[in-house]
């Protein structure tokens, strides 16, 4: 009867395995690098907001960090909204 049961619940256990492969973890990396990204960002890298907006680092602070938008326009940006860091290269991508 035991066998039984651990073999209804196989189905369920192999769902789950192929779920968290396909879809958990990779979020989970993804987050990780994103994490890293924000952490080492530094005066001067050129970003993109999750709005669009491309900008320049000014000043890297602890929840924010100050971007220029162009030659007199400096804001304060929250750190979860850039969306990621441009890469030398591709600045015309």
């Amino acid at each position: 009867m035991d066998s039984n049961g651990l073999a209804s619940f196989l189905p369920l256990i192999i769902l789950f395995a192929i779920f968290y492969f396909l879809i958990i973890r990779p979020q989970q990396k993804q987050q990780k690098a994103h994490a890293a990204m924000l952490a080492g960002l530094e005066k001067g890298d050129k970003i993109i907001t999750s709005g669009g907006i491309y900008a320049v680092v000014v000043k890297p602070e602890e929840d924010f960090i100050k971007i220029k938008l162009n030659d007199d326009t400096v804001v304060k940006l929250e750190k979860s909204f850039v969306a990621k860091k441009v890469e030398i290269g591709n600045e015309n991508a």
